[in-house]
């Protein structure tokens, strides 16, 4: 089972502006092939057709644990793109009654995923940054464990490349936060599989590693993430379950070379995350609706009888 925590793994900062074009740029990394939909898709199906968990514990317990923590990363793709699509907080938009004769939103019939407004109120959905669904095809579980691994292993690097594009083409400092966080993270979980491998074979595919070939520490927003040691830690997020990736991210192997050096460490839980941003209501595009008033007052009595 999975417990939920309301808070995002990491703080995102707020947009300078609204951006949607740059929130369907985003879109790539949440419905894309190489998307967090894919990296969470593929893990956890993989984690629950895993065949022999008891005798292949250390490599369940990998697969199993990246999947907790990749739903996580589709919470935080999608909580920046709601962001970037709809700019900085202004609590005035909350008032009800607005007058919406006057073509207010006219602007989002150019942009580039305007059923990004239209149908979705400016939120996100498993599509790519062209609106084209994510879809099961994008899933490989094959019950060989081998072969599993190889291809997460793939789907890791494929991921990098990914995030490295959007990164590109992104100015606004909530999108490349997201994209310097992840990249952070895909980094380490392709360590994992990596190391999984080579116990499994002995095959050392980490010498690969990075692919594509570009140190993190060049790209300003994932420094402070390999500062405080990020690139070395593999979480189980859970209290007492999973500790047996410890048998493969641990016994003295040691961070990549370019990330800041160190032994590996497995912590056993979640990262400490962040605030979620409270994104404000817009009464004129109906989100949560026209007259709002009303659902605050309910919702604020509620909060208040539970003490």
């Amino acid at each position: 089972m999975f417990l939920r925590v309301d808070k995002l793994q990491v703080e995102l900062p707020a947009p300078k502006k609204q951006d949607p074009n740059a929130a369907a740029a985003l879109q790539e990394l949440l419905g894309g092939k190489y998307g967090e939909m894919s990296t969470l898709g593929n893990y956890m199906f993989q984690s629950f057709n895993f065949r022999s968990k008891s005798k292949l514990r250390p490599f369940y317990s990998i697969v199993a644990s990246i999947t907790a923590e990749e739903l996580g990363h589709v919470e935080l793709v999608s909580n920046g793109v709601a962001m970037l699509a709809n700019g900085p907080d202004d609590e005035s938009n909350e008032e009800g009654g607005a007058d919406i004769s006057g073509a207010p939103f006219a602007a989002m019939q150019d942009i580039r995923l305007a059923a990004a407004f239209y149908s979705n109120g400016g939120g996100a959905m498993p599509v790519d940054s062209n609106g084209a669904s994510w879809n099961r095809d994008f899933v490989t579980t094959t019950g060989n464990v081998v072969v599993d691994l190889l291809h997460n292993f793939h789907l890791e690097c494929g991921a990098r490349l990914h995030k490295l594009r959007v990164y590109e083409s992104l100015k606004d400092p909530t999108g490349r936060e997201v994209c310097g966080y992840l990249l952070v993270r895909g980094s380490v979980h392709a360590h994992a599989y990596a190391l999984a491998i080579k116990q499994l074979t002995g095959a050392d595919i980490t010498k690969v590693l990075p692919t594509p070939n570009i140190p993190l520490a060049k790209i300003p927003e994932c420094r402070k993430f390999l500062e405080a040691g990020s690139h070395r830690r593999l979480y189980t997020f859970s209290p007492n379950d999973y500790r047996e990736i410890a048998g493969v991210w641990g016994g003295g192997e040691t961070a990549l070379p370019g990330d800041p050096p160190g032994e590996l460490e497995v912590v056993h839980g979640m990262p400490d995350g962040g605030k979620i941003h409270d994104l404000t209501g817009v009464a004129s595009a109906f989100t949560p609706d026209y007259a709002p008033e009303e659902m605050f007052e309910v919702a604020e009595r509620l909060t208040k009888a539970m003490g």
